[in-house]
């Protein structure tokens, strides 16, 4: 017996070792089934991530590829972008609008509660039997009146203050409205003088009008927004020189790409070439852009002919100096321009056909010669004389002898660096002569024609100097005036070897290079000769 019974409790005891055993397998392989199950969720969960961050980098990469393709067209669309706008300058937009002064006295408007009479209840018939009652009754009906009376003064006081108050604030509110009314009408008093002044055609309000113009012309940022405008009024021409981006505008990248080894987004390189053909075309198509904006915004025809200069200034990175050079010039009358259709030209190819000059390299700042520098439209010779003008001491070219004006004239070419050689004296009254440029490949006979007129040149007097220039055999020819020529002037010498100086430039000229500052004011009885063509 006593052995089955330890029998028994081995078997027992094996059992439960058994069983513990596998209590303890089912928990590690409960604990491994659960690691390997987390291992997978974190491993799903990471790869979800990373294909997360990879699609947004992707997205990134698209987004730049997107605005640097909208970029692009921008540049590509310059001159489209402002046929679709109206340039004019719309007078009565300029008007301030009167601020709206709405009155608000708040609690001033309010007037106060007066107070209310609360006099004592009235005695009850019992009540009336008390002795003393009727007499406590009246001194407390007599109190309330008191107490009454005495806020009824405080009332009133606060009424008369409150009032008082409120009359001020309207005043300070009309003051100040009358004051915002009268400087709404001083400005739009301003305004209509300055459409006044330039329906009437006066310099100084053309300048500005048309240096509105441009100053509200769109372009990408990074451009710069400067510009310069002169107007001269005897040659109906206005002048404009724009400066220009630099070569940086045009983006260097051509597309971006996602590289996932090292996580970058990175650019691929545009090629020079296309850079540089496309910042061309940006120089091309500010030029006529301006041109378009000028001519369409210029409703009261004030001038005939438009001359654009467009500069960059920028470093010359060959010797690390500040550098302005003129990389795109030209002069059209409105006639020609009118002819043009803006929306199907391309560009370089228009500007070739109006004779523009346009660098051979703008990206290398290639320069080219302006048609007209703008520092020779001196701003002295369109303005009004003022009183002072009878103690100007200046020369004033129109009172000089013929021979005073020759030697003038030849002097002054001298000084420019030409050989002069005076001819015969000028049928009407002008200075003719000969020169030579002793330039080599450049220089050769140039002649010089100069005419002292009150009116605009003609264009004979354009064609009289192509002729003579042909018979001499001469390289160059050069018609210098105290006046200024028309259209049909600048449409002949469009493309010939023929340059126009108005008086404005002579002045400047003498004073650039003679050292002489002198005026032009013809006299009353002034009289241009009968040879003279008047446009």
């Amino acid at each position: 017996m006593a052995s089955s019974y330890w029998v028994q409790a081995r078997r027992e005891q094996e059992r439960r070792r058994r069983e513990a055993e596998r209590a303890a397998r089912a928990l590690q392989r409960e604990q491994l089934r659960r690691e390997r199950e987390q291992a997978r969720q974190r491993a799903a969960e990471e790869k979800e991530r990373k294909q997360l961050y990879l699609e947004s980098r992707l997205a990134d990469t698209e987004q730049a590829n997107r605005e640097l393709a909208r970029y692009v067209e921008t540049l590509e669309g310059l001159l489209a972008q402002t046929l679709a706008v109206d340039d004019a300058i719309d007078f009565e937009s300029l008007k301030d609008k009167p601020a709206q002064l709405r009155f608000k006295p708040g609690a001033l408007a309010q007037p106060g509660q007066p107070p209310e009479l609360a006099p004592p209840a009235p005695l009850s018939a019992l009540q009336k039997l008390v002795p003393g009652a009727k007499a406590k009754h009246a001194a407390a009906t007599a109190a309330a009146e008191q107490q009454h009376a005495e806020a009824m003064v405080v009332y009133e006081q606060t009424e008369r203050d409150r009032e008082t108050r409120l009359a001020a604030a309207r005043a300070a509110h009309d003051e100040r409205a009358r004051v915002e009314a009268e400087r709404v009408a001083a400005q739009h008093a301003q305004v209509d003088a300055f459409r006044t002044s330039y329906e009437h055609g006066e310099p100084e309000a053309v300048v500005n009008y048309s240096s509105m113009v441009l100053a509200a012309s769109r372009y990408p940022d990074g451009f710069p927004q400067q510009h310069k405008v002169a107007f001269v009024p005897e040659s109906r021409q206005l002048v404009v020189e724009l400066d220009l981006p630099t070569f940086e505008v045009v983006p260097d990248a051509l597309e971006y790409r996602y590289v996932r080894a090292r996580d970058e987004i990175t650019p691929k390189a545009r090629p020079i070439g296309q850079r540089k053909a496309l910042y061309t075309r940006v120089v091309s198509q500010m030029a006529l852009r301006t041109v378009h904006e000028l001519f369409e915004s210029d409703r009261a025809g004030h001038f005939d002919s438009v001359v654009f200069n467009g500069h960059v200034d920028t470093i010359d990175p060959r010797t690390g100096q500040p550098v302005r050079p003129c990389l795109v010039t030209l002069r059209s009358t409105r006639d020609a321009f009118a002819a043009l259709d803006l929306a199907r030209v391309e560009p370089e190819a228009c500007l070739k056909g109006l004779n523009a000059a346009v660098s051979k390299s703008p990206a290398e700042l290639s320069p080219v010669r302006p048609v007209l520098e703008f520092d020779m439209v001196d701003p002295r010779f369109i303005e009004e004389t003022d009183v002072l003008s009878t103690i100007d001491q200046r020369p004033n070219l129109m009172e000089l002898t013929p021979s005073e004006f020759e030697t003038l004239i030849t002097n002054l070419f001298e000084k420019m660096g030409l050989e002069t050689r005076l001819t015969q004296a000028s049928r009407d009254g002008g200075v003719d002569c000969v020169a030579y440029d002793p330039r080599p490949i450049f220089g050769g006979k140039v002649v010089i024609q100069a005419k002292r007129y009150k009116h605009t040149v003609g264009v004979s007097a354009v064609r009289d100097l192509f002729g003579t220039m042909q018979n001499e055999g001469a390289s160059k020819g050069i018609l210098v005036t105290t006046s200024g020529y028309g259209k049909a002037s600048f449409e002949f010498a469009d493309g010939k070897p023929l340059e126009l100086l108005s008086g404005s430039n002579l002045l400047y000229l003498l004073e650039e290079h003679a050292g002489i500052e002198a005026k032009i004011e013809p006299p009353e009885d002034w009289a241009d000769p009968a040879t003279a063509s008047i446009e």
